[in-house]
């Protein structure tokens, strides 16, 4: 039994004849997997030896992909790149000038699969984390943070940019082991750290409780705690930043998924204080104003808003009245419109909105202490134009990606001041050929009545006979909205083949900001399958498709979604020819109890509360399935390594599926590395895809 599972009750105290496949790495799980994955690939076919298979890992592994800019240190520009070549990754940086140009000269910072190969350990890239002395100050530290596999887990080690070399213990280098550590620099010689002292310091979630000071060139033991939330909390953590000239420490307890405390340090003497807003509102800052974003009314402001005081005076407020009067809208959310993401510059705030799932960016400039809206900038259908700062602290440059279904991606640079002015830089060639594919956007009516927005994505040609192989894909759930992208892979898998693909934007999500989400929170969980059905049952109305020829897909909570699909009485058969459920949450008994489960309950429910174990019940797969019903064909697949939805939740679905009798209509596939995303690298994810797309193909197509 590996250590991660070592409560785990004996077999004998088991109620579930199946909880003895929550051992993730015991001997007899694995054979038990193995034999799954030998089945599907029999049935299927196997992967690697397709064409598809060969076009996908081209596609994923080509040079012509565009190299995204992480970090701008020191006037360099910083890119992680996998392909062929670097199958696990290499960490590379340029000048704006040699990234202009068609093909860089790029100088190696860290060789991923170097290192791998001599650690013998397959090493993922978890990011880097910046000591951030101010503009004046060369940058010259990072922390880079591995994972085995692809893990949540990680290690995390100093950095020399100068030297291009990890800096050891023995030269005072901090290095912090294997954990889901929280970390951030205080100082030159002081990490802010969570999670790196074993289970006694983690949530019930499995997440930092503690905030610990450790000192540059002492034992990891020595640290000091400084901070402590509570074992029920889902994680803790601290953090110090420079904001403009501003210095900021803030502490924070996230007491749920979406509800939490937060204490900002108000003096030099090291006092913190609680910041009085909402438990479910997300803060943030730029240079001397506190930003607050709103997940439920306050102070005559709407659930979604974005709001912005001054940090000072809204600390020394002694009560609502005046802390109101501080108080300056920058977004207010409309019956159509929401919030979905910022990004700061030197001088700008700049808000991306979903305008009924449209992309429409706003343009705050920040002058001596107040904030003007300068424009406002649309976009088309089907297109999705983001913003992110080329260097917060000392321009007001911007990266511009925009990308939609049939558009390939593109990146260009702009002025915050000019938005509409780029200077292109970089572009995805065509991938597939989308010359006959199209986007359109409908409305599906749901069950209670919710207009359901969806983006239908096919052929000038596809006739509307139900003759056409439809793909439904959706998530649903932590506010998280799916807007237009471009994906090659479904493209060439799919869309070539004269196919149709289909995104719904359910409940569940954030694609009309927080009252789309709460609309399916905990007991209201059906609104969002309910959506997902009507947006099925929308398309074989409009002869889009039928049942025999519609799939769907969804991973993550998105599994969950499909996972309900297949066990619901309203779906099912009655409504799909084949399920994609990947990497998913079906055990809706004990996911509480499993890795990160307890962080959910925000999300789903507490099954050991019996009223709320009522609905939750409704709606987990897992206790849903039986003998008698005729299941349509389902692939589930997962992760060995996930660390975050348990891979027990698909292999005991899989092994309640295969005794109730359904081993004909039952396809399991779990890879041994990969994590929550599935995959490790670019192979594992072609013959993942691959795998996926064979199957749907063989029951729709």
């Amino acid at each position: 039994m590996s250590a991660a599972n070592a409560a785990l009750p004996t077999l004998a105290d088991l109620t579930d004849p199946r909880e003895w496949l929550e051992d993730v790495e015991g001997d007899k799980q694995i054979s038990w997997v193995k034999e799954r994955n030998s089945e599907a690939v029999d049935r299927i076919g196997e992967p690697s030896d397709t064409a598809l298979y060969g076009r996908l890992l081209e596609i994923m592994e080509s040079n012509e992909k565009i190299p995204f800019i992480g970090r701008v240190l020191n006037g360099l520009h910083y890119n992680f790149w996998q392909d062929e070549n670097h199958v696990q990754g290499i960490w590379r940086r340029c000048t704006l000038d040699e990234f202009r140009k068609p093909e860089p000269a790029w100088e190696l910072v860290l060789d991923l699969d170097a290192l791998s190969a001599e650690s013998g350990v397959s090493w993922v890239w978890s990011g880097s984390t910046l000591l951030n002395e101010g503009p004046d100050v060369r940058k010259d530290r990072v922390m880079i943070s591995l994972s085995r596999g692809g893990a949540d887990a990680k290690i995390s080690r100093e950095f020399d940019l100068d030297k291009k070399e990890f800096v050891s213990v023995a030269d005072g280098g901090f290095e912090l082991p294997e954990a889901k550590t929280q970390l951030s620099y205080k100082d030159r010689d002081t990490l802010l750290i969570g999670g790196a002292f074993g289970e006694e310091e983690m949530t019930d979630s499995g997440y930092p409780r503690s905030v610990w000071e450790w000192k540059r060139g002492t034992p990891l033991s020595e640290a000091t705690k400084v901070f402590e939330g509570e074992q029920a909390d889902v994680s803790v953590g601290g953090v110090a930043y420079l904001d403009r000239e501003y210095k900021y420490e803030l502490r924070y307890r996230s007491v749920t998924f979406y509800t939490g405390k937060y204490q900002l340090k108000i003096g030099d003497d090291g006092t913190f204080a609680e910041l009085a807003i909402p438990d479910d509102a997300n803060i943030g800052t730029f240079a001397d104003q506190l930003l607050v974003t709103l997940r439920s009314d306050w102070l005559g402001h709407s659930a979604g808003a974005m709001l912005a005081a001054p940090v000072a005076k809204f600390m020394a407020a002694g009560d609502d009245a005046a802390r109101q009067a501080l108080l300056t809208p920058l977004f207010t959310p409309s019956a159509t419109c929401s919030l979905e993401a910022t990004a700061e510059t030197q001088s700008y705030l700049v808000l991306s909105c979903l305008e009924n799932v449209v992309t429409q960016c706003r343009f705050w400039k920040y002058v001596d202490g107040e904030f003007t809206l300068e424009q406002t900038v649309g976009s088309e259908v089907g297109l999705s134009p983001s913003f992110s700062a080329v260097d917060a602290e000392g321009s007001d440059a911007l990266w511009v990606t925009s990308s939609g279904y049939t558009q390939p991606t593109t990146l260009a640079l702009a002025d915050a001041s000019t938005p509409a002015k780029t200077e292109a830089l970089k572009a995805l060639p065509a991938q597939y050929d989308a010359s006959k594919v199209r986007t359109q956007q409908f409305y599906a009516t749901s069950a209670d009545g919710t207009e359901v927005p969806y983006f239908l994505v096919s052929s000038t040609e596809t006739p509307l006979d139900g003759s056409t192989p439809t793909l439904l894909y959706g998530y649903g759930g932590f506010e998280i909205s799916l807007t237009p992208g471009y994906s090659a892979g479904i493209g060439a898998a799919w869309l070539e083949k004269g196919y149709a693909y289909v995104q719904a934007n359910i409940r569940g999500g954030g694609e009309y900001g927080p009252r789309w989400h709460q609309a399916a929170l905990k007991e209201n969980r059906n609104k969002a399958f309910e959506d997902f059905e009507a947006v099925a049952k929308d398309l074989i109305a409009r002869g889009v498709t039928t049942p025999a020829k519609l799939g769907c897909q969804g991973g993550s909570n998105g599994g969950l979604l499909t996972g309900n699909m297949l066990s619901r009485p309203t779906a099912g058969s009655e409504l799909f020819g084949a399920i994609v459920c990947q990497v998913p949450l079906l055990d809706m008994k004990r996911f509480n109890l499993l890795l990160a489960g307890a962080s959910w309950m925000g999300e789903y429910g507490n099954p050991d509360v019996p009223e709320e174990w009522a609905y939750l019940q409704k709606y987990s797969p897992y206790h849903n399935v039986d003998a008698a019903t005729d299941y349509p064909p389902i692939l589930i697949t997962t992760s060995t390594r996930d660390d975050r939805v348990h891979p027990a939740h698909a292999r005991k679905l899989v092994g309640k599926l295969l005794g109730l009798g359904k081993a004909e209509s039952t396809y399991y596939y779990e890879n041994i590395e990969g994590g929550h995303g599935g995959a490790a690298n670019n192979k594992q994810r072609a013959f993942m895809s691959t795998l996926a797309y064979d199957f749907l193909a063989q029951k729709l197509g």
